[in-house]
């Protein structure tokens, strides 16, 4: 079997809905991306295939648009990924899996989105759920993701579900969403990032995170269900554009391009499916599998990236390994940058790889939860 190393990754900025990049399609934000990574590494060296994740597009191939948009010659062949959230990892781990098997030596992974673009759909009057959706009219923009469910905030239900089980207190919520806009702000004062974000259009920043976010902002958001519920937008994640792909590569391609050194080689992949009604879970799910397949605990690892839709994931994680907080999204996470969905698998790689360069550390870890109750995880070691 063929090892697999990730040469680096690029990302657009994270932009938040109807702001900056409201009139960009996702298709062209990842083919900002995808030309930027192959000026990066020479035209001639054409990739395999390309992978990419998307969950509220318009459907189709989009991954084949936006290569034929990024100006890929028509041989390069190119395929779409939906597991909502977990999409740019699934992508990555499937280009994994491509080249690990052999087919293929090169693959460009991740994922886009434009929610700013996300359609309005119809289902057919034929479908019995044409009439039971909100309004009755059979438009829908949020797809049904468990038998029973079509509310259009199933994944909030799911979050504030989740929450409820555990018995999670505000506290232990604003702990999280002031963390992570702390770690952000820190992280792009410094310029952690400057050199994996490549400008679209001029704009060349992060725009969800808030440098001075406080307790008495937080205590003054209103909630978003009513009632007993603790979700507000300060502990859900805001909804995003962007773009954010990795480069894959096999041991056989490093060894005939002896120019390129990678950062990490990936040791293993997990995808797993969990309870479809509290798909905050899943992200410790998988994690937890991938790690005993490996063999390995969380206290062998030191960097770990979860993608932060709400911070219930963040405090799940707190409860099981309090110990492990400051290897735990290092530069922040979504609550402060933000979640466009297919594209957060590539960007929680990307920013995994330099939390481990910036502690020296040797084995990474993410994991993504996504709507159904699904999960996928990656671990990687730094080279």
């Amino acid at each position: 079997m063929e090892r697999v190393y990730v040469l680096w990754g690029l990302r657009t900025p994270i932009v938040t809905k109807n702001n900056k990049f409201k009139y960009i399609p996702a298709e062209k934000l990842g083919a900002f991306v995808v030309q930027g990574i192959m000026n990066k590494i020479g035209r001639g060296l054409l990739p395999d295939g390309v992978i990419a994740g998307n969950a509220v597009g318009t459907g189709g191939n989009i991954a084949r648009l936006m290569c034929l948009t990024a100006g890929l010659p028509e041989e390069v062949p190119a395929f779409t990924v939906d597991m909502q959230c977990a999409s740019g990892a699934a992508a990555i781990a499937m280009g994994y899996a491509q080249i690990a098997s052999g087919n293929g030596d090169m693959y460009i992974c991740g994922g886009m989105e434009s929610s700013s673009l996300q359609p309005m759909r119809i289902y057919n009057e034929n479908d019995e759920r044409f009439g039971r959706v909100s309004g009755g009219d059979g438009h829908y923009m949020t797809a049904q993701f468990s038998p029973g469910e079509l509310a259009e905030n199933a994944m909030l239900l799911g979050a504030d579900k989740t929450m409820a089980t555990e018995k999670v207190t505000k506290e232990e919520l604003d702990f999280w969403t002031l963390r992570s806009h702390r770690l952000a702000a820190e992280c792009a004062n410094k310029g952690l990032l400057k050199d994996q974000i490549i400008p679209v259009e001029g704009i060349s920043k992060d725009d969800g995170i808030r440098y001075r976010m406080s307790q008495r902002l937080l205590d003054r958001l209103p909630k978003l269900l009513g009632g007993d519920s603790l979700l507000t937008a300060g502990n859900s994640c805001l909804i995003n554009d962007g773009a954010a792909f990795v480069v894959l590569v096999s041991e056989s391609w490093l060894k005939e391009h002896p120019e390129f050194t990678p950062k990490a080689e990936i040791l293993g992949t997990c995808t797993a499916g969990g309870n479809p009604v509290e798909s905050p879970r899943g992200a410790m799910l998988t994690a937890d599998k991938l790690l005993a397949r490996q063999r390995l605990s969380y206290e062998d690892v030191d960097a770990i990236e979860f993608n932060e839709a709400f911070a219930v994931i963040d405090v799940l994680f707190q409860r099981q390994h309090p110990d492990l907080i400051e290897r735990y999204n290092m530069l922040g996470g979504a609550l402060a940058y933000g979640h466009p969905y297919g594209a957060s698998g590539g960007i929680i790689m990307i920013h995994l790889l330099k939390a481990l360069e910036i502690v020296g550390g040797d084995l990474g870890l993410m994991s993504v939860a996504g709507a159904g109750g699904m999960g996928q995880s990656i671990l990687v070691r730094r080279l």
